[in-house]
């Protein structure tokens, strides 16, 4: 089937600029848009959120779809030129704030039911029938949140072949077996082969147990989640099926995140005028009030604060490293605890740390352009956005070798042996605090090297993270299951 044919239906739970909780949205957003310019028939599903609904226009009504666990009405919006349908329901459309998450930051008590739901919705558009102008080759599955969709379509024949994408196996949507029960699901399907998991019932797993392709979204991270360590729980069937099982690196939004003509930052720049990267470090030390001094290495953060982040690796390390010269500009929310450690920190330092707790746009771009070094020491990453950032700004990501920081990073060395011609930053063996030391102490070092530091940033400003390039990837993917 040539690509201009296909009919791709991709069923996600947040899509930006819409509705947004994380990465999961920023994929959903672009992704469909890179397969409609390469020449995909794309439409997405998305459940019709009060939060979206009071965005967009008033959307055009397509069916009432009646359903195993209730009725529910198809609406058609459009987000640029692609059809989005939102599946309109009380749990969702009653509902304002987070799509997950009470005010409490509680999961919703009915989550499974929402999220069981949307997924028959997506079932029922998604199967066979003659009384529609449009007909999906392939459900393209995101997350925990549409994981029930490859183990409903399989219990009809004809139906559209599945792709399930894997952007956290830590989230997985686990139920209890009499939730499960309450829910009216197929009986069938709960077993150790598919939906049961040790003891409970899995949505992640219907979608790894039934897709017809699994990817996750890095080469590293694919490998990772087979193995006990990062598989939770679930790494023996990732083994079983690991013949489908693929890894294709996000991409990143070039035009959001582009310091030539970023609106966000003081002064634009690029690859061959680097040094006016300078003025952006010194607005960014008076912003913070940290001292100005462009000689002064910069480390900055990004990031939800979270033990999975590396935070408390962070944190340690700056204590290990307090007698050095560097300061640290650290953006984030997140675990109370590290927020007070983090506090305690820039309290004991102001002209050298400063932490601003919560999220701001503006200043996030401010700190990629910025600082000199990002640091990113995640004990798992799936893709990670922000080392991809870093390098479009020429800052010098220094992570963990997980995931897609992995795929992404290549480590300078440092010593005789080393290659600068490919080196894009630094990389640590383990989440270990004294290991993110001396990578601190390596960053330090290799600032002052001026020659090699503009080398290193220039090589990471030429690396390509279009979303053409990761679309063409899954295009592939596309035909080998249509094929």
């Amino acid at each position: 089937m040539n690509k201009t044919n296909l009919h791709i239906l991709f069923a996600c739970s947040e899509l930006t600029p819409w509705v947004k909780t994380g990465g999961l949205a920023d994929v959903c957003g672009s992704l469909p848009q890179a397969l409609k310019q390469a020449g995909i028939d794309v439409r997405i599903i998305l459940p019709g959120y009060k939060s979206v609904l009071d965005k967009v226009p008033p959307p055009e009504f397509v069916s009432l779809l009646k359903l195993p666990l209730g009725t529910v009405t198809i609406c058609r919006s459009k987000i640029d030129d692609i059809d989005v349908l939102l599946v309109n329901h009380d749990a969702f459309t009653n509902r304002a704030g987070n799509p997950y998450m009470s005010d409490t930051d509680r999961p919703w008590p009915d989550n499974a039911f929402r999220f069981a739901l949307f997924s028959q919705a997506v079932c029922e558009i998604a199967k066979p029938s003659g009384n529609s102008d449009w007909q999906a080759d392939i459900v393209h599955c995101n997350d925990w949140q549409t994981g029930l969709v490859p183990a409903l379509l399989s219990q009809h024949a004809n139906a559209p072949a599945t792709v399930f994408t894997i952007h956290n196996l830590a989230y997985q949507g686990n139920i209890t077996i009499a939730e499960y029960n309450r829910l009216h699901l197929p009986e069938e399907l709960l077993i150790q082969d598919g939906l049961e998991f040790w003891g409970q019932a899995s949505f992640i797993k219907g979608g790894i147990a039934y897709a017809d392709r699994i990817n996750t979204v890095s080469p590293t991270y694919a490998e990772e989640i087979t193995s006990k360590e990062f598989g939770c729980g679930m790494e023996g069937l990732l083994l079983h099926r690991r013949r489908i099982l693929s890894g294709i690196l996000n991409g990143i939004d070039l035009q959001t995140w582009d310091p030539q003509t970023d609106p966000h930052i003081a002064t634009n720049y690029s690859a061959n005028r680097l040094e006016l990267k300078n003025e952006n470090k010194l607005d960014l030390q008076k912003q913070l009030n940290l001292t100005a001094d462009p000689d002064t290495v910069l480390f900055g953060v990004i990031s939800r604060l979270a033990v999975q982040k590396g935070i408390d690796l962070i944190i340690n390390a700056i204590e290990q490293l307090h007698d050095q010269n560097f300061q640290l500009a650290l953006l984030g929310s997140g675990d109370s605890a590290l927020q007070e450690q983090l506090k305690v920190l820039s309290d004991a330092f102001p002209e050298r740390i400063a932490t601003i707790f919560g999220f701001d746009e503006k200043l996030s771009h401010k700190i990629e352009a910025g600082a000199d070094v990002f640091l990113m020491p995640s004990r798992y990453e799936p893709c990670g956005l922000n080392q991809m950032y870093s390098h479009r700004y020429g800052t010098l990501p220094l992570v963990n070798r997980v995931g897609g920081l992995a795929d992404t990073v290549v480590d300078y060395t440092g010593d005789a042996t080393s290659n600068t011609k490919d080196a894009n930053g630094f990389v640590i063996d383990s989440a270990d605090a004294e290991l993110l030391s001396r990578g601190m102490l390596k960053a330090i070092a290799c600032f002052d090297d001026k020659s090699t530091w503009l080398q290193l940033q220039q090589n990471a400003m030429m690396a390509d993270y279009s979303w053409a390039e990761s679309a063409s990837h899954y295009i592939r993917m596309y035909e080998d299951i249509a094929a």
